[in-house]
């Protein structure tokens, strides 16, 4: 097969197949996967999860991840946020001819290895290859499936006045690390993207409440977005505290040199909660045992007053109104 994608990869042909059987069925190996049916065939009972997205990430690898991590965990998490336990997904590829393939070889041991970690099953996919200059080396599209447990009913527009909010850790990490490896920017770091499964986490939470009102991950537009979606959807106000919201100091110091503001900048292993007051204290003690939620911490509260809107009280005890991302900070970030 030689050291390098060729367009004949993308044709269907025995290439094509060579292709999948020699790079993919052998690491994701299992009865769905290996009857390479064009769908996934299989039973379910109860509520569905579905979700898709995709991913162009530049560079595709950086510090504490890659593109394959990236696309399992962010479709985990999207599943993850409805209160779903993830089950199946798909991977499919779009390579750009002249790719090398052991960063091909790269980036699917390293989807298998997160699939792994999140107790899911890659069952289908699909590869095309475009000529030398149409895609940047590799983007992904995955789609997942998840069973919703009976009672849970989590989304954006849950959130109640006297809620309070959670976060499970500290927040632009993802950002940095991407920007500092693509810029080359040499900083005192070093920086890691928190790029992670959450799931487990998740079922962890409801397993303590299943009052869980919203869930998000603050992927792009960070944080600031995220409470933003949650005050519009819920016809509610949100007060955070400055200095309740965990960030790294290089991060903080990092984001201060560049002008960046750590609310608005990308995570990927973070999740944003909102729960009732009487039970938050005691989620947020579960979620500390959790390798992902270590620093979980109360950082605000859902009001009625100012509707619609996201308020935080600074360290020096001003307030300020924390509007939606508008634009975009940080391309091909996820």
């Amino acid at each position: 097969m030689g050291d390098s994608i060729l367009l004949a990869h993308g044709s269907g042909g025995k290439l094509s197949h060579d292709l999948v059987e020699r790079n993919f069925v052998p690491l994701f190996n299992n009865p769905l996967l290996d009857k390479l049916d064009d769908a996934a065939v299989f039973e379910l009972c109860g509520r569905l999860a579905f979700t898709t997205d995709s991913y162009v990430v530049s560079p595709i690898f950086f510090p504490g991840g890659d593109i394959g991590r990236l696309a399992v965990c962010g479709t985990v998490n999207d599943l993850a946020m409805s209160g779903a336990k993830p089950l199946y997904l798909s991977i499919s590829l779009v390579i750009e001819e002249g790719f090398p393939l052991s960063d091909l070889q790269r980036v699917m041991t390293s989807v298998e290895r997160a699939a792994e970690e999140a107790e899911v099953k890659i069952v289908t996919g699909d590869t095309k290859v475009v000529n030398r200059g149409s895609a940047d080396k590799l983007f992904v599209n995955s789609a997942g499936i998840g069973l919703v447990p009976p009672g849970v009913n989590i989304s954006g527009s849950e959130a109640r006045p006297g809620d309070k909010v959670i976060l499970s850790g500290p927040i632009g990490d993802h950002g940095i690390a991407v920007l500092s490896q693509r810029e080359g920017l040499q900083f005192s770091g070093p920086f890691e993207s928190d790029c992670a499964p959450l799931n487990k986490l998740v079922a962890e939470m409801l397993e303590t409440s299943n009052h869980i009102h919203c869930l998000r991950d603050p992927t792009r537009g960070g944080l600031a977005t995220t409470l933003n979606e949650f005050a519009k959807q819920s016809g509610v106000g949100i007060r955070i505290e400055e200095g309740r919201i965990p960030v790294r100091d290089a991060v903080r110091a990092t984001c201060e040199l560049l002008g960046f503001d750590p609310l608005y900048v990308a995570n990927e292993g973070r999740l944003v909660a909102v729960v009732p007051a009487a039970e938050a204290e005691r989620i947020v003690a579960k979620m500390r045992h959790n390798q992902y939620g270590t620093q979980s911490a109360i950082i605000g509260e859902v009001a009625a007053e100012h509707r619609g809107r996201v308020v935080m009280t600074t360290c020096l005890g001003a307030s300020r109104i924390v509007d939606m991302l508008t634009g975009e900070l940080l391309p091909r970030i996820c």
